[in-house]
C-alpha cells in the first residue's frame, strides 16, 4: 500500500505517520508514505496558494493550479512505484485520489476495507474555504468526510483514514487476527477486554475468562458484544446478522 499526501503542512503528516505501529510498518516497507508539499507548486516567488474568492465572502480559496499540479505530480509519483507496473491506472484498482471535505460520504469500517484493495491512495488536504472547485471536478475520484462537524483541514481526516485502512494491510499488526476480532466487524462493537491483575479496587475479572473454557469464552464474548451494541450503538443492530443463539440471548434481556 502506497500513501501520497498532498499537503500545506508535511511536518504534521509526517510526525503522525511515522510513530507507533504506522512508523514501524513504513520501516519495513509494508506501507510507503510520500508527503508532497502544494507550495511547491505555486505560480509566484511568496508561495501563495491562495486568493479571495470570486462572489465575495469570508476567508480565502486554494487556487485551481498549485492543486492541480500537485495532483499530477502525486498520479505520475504512483504510476512510477516500482511494484505498480504499467497498469496503474485510475478505475483499475491501482490508484484513487480522495479530497477529505464534510460534503464526502462518512468514512466507516467498511470504506477502509474498500480502500485497501487500491494499490495507491493520494489524500488531498484543503485549507482555508477549500479548493476551486474547477481543479475538484478534474481531479478528485472519491469525497470522504469523518462525519459531521469541520476541521481546520484535511491533514487529522487523511491521518486517521490511512491509519485505518493500514491496520487492513497484512503484516501490519502483529496478530493478523487483531484486525478482524475488533468493532465494527460484523456491524458489532467489541466486547470488554481485560488483563492482569485478576482484581483491582475490588473489580475482578470474569470467571469465564478465567476458565480456560474457549467455547464460553467465545458465547461470552459474543454476548458482551452483541449487549455493548444495543446499548450503544442500537443503529448497527439491524444490519447484525444473528444466529439462533444471539436471538436467544437478545431475547433474555427483555
Amino acid at each position: 500500500m502506497k500513501y501520497i499526501v498532498l499537503t500545506l503542512f508535511k511536518e504534521m503528516v509526517e510526525s503522525a505517520m511515522n510513530t507507533s505501529i504506522m512508523g514501524r510498518a513504513i520501516e519495513k516497507g509494508l506501507i510507503k508514505l510520500d508527503v508532497i508539499d502544494i507550495r511547491d507548486y505555486a505560480c509566484n516567488k511568496h508561495n501563495r496558494v491562495d486568493d479571495y474568492p470570486y462572489g465575495g465572502g469570508a476567508g480565502m480559496v486554494m487556487q485551481a493550479e498549485p492543486v492541480y499540479k500537485a495532483c499530477e505530480a502525486a498520479r505520475a509519483l504512483a504510476g512510477s512505484d516500482e511494484n505498480a507496473g504499467n497498469d496503474c491506472e485510475l478505475g483499475h484498482g491501482r490508484t484513487k485520489l480522495i479530497y477529505l471535505s464534510p460534503i464526502g460520504r462518512t468514512f466507516t469500517q467498511e470504506v477502509a476495507k474498500e480502500l485497501a484493495q487500491e494499490e495507491n491512495l493520494i489524500f488531498l488536504c484543503g485549507h482555508y474555504e477549500g479548493i476551486d472547485e474547477r481543479v475538484l471536478e478534474m481531479e478528485v475520484d472519491d469525497y470522504i468526510s469523518l462525519g459531521d462537524f469541520v476541521l481546520t483541514g484535511g491533514e487529522l481526516p487523511a491521518i486517521c483514514i490511512m491509519d485505518a485502512v493500514a491496520r487492513l494491510v497484512p503484516g501490519v499488526l502483529n496478530n493478523d487476527d487483531s484486525a478482524s476480532d475488533e468493532s465494527f466487524e460484523g456491524n458489532t462493537l467489541e466486547y470488554p477486554q481485560y488483563t492482569r491483575p485478576e482484581e483491582f479496587m475490588g473489580k475482578r475479572v470474569p470467571d469465564v475468562l478465567l476458565s480456560g473454557h474457549h467455547a464460553n469464552i467465545k458465547q461470552w464474548r459474543r454476548e458482551q458484544s452483541l449487549l455493548r451494541t444495543k446499548e450503544r450503538r442500537p443503529d448497527l443492530m439491524d444490519k447484525v446478522e444473528l444466529d439462533k443463539k444471539d436471538i436467544k440471548f437478545l431475547k433474555s434481556l427483555e
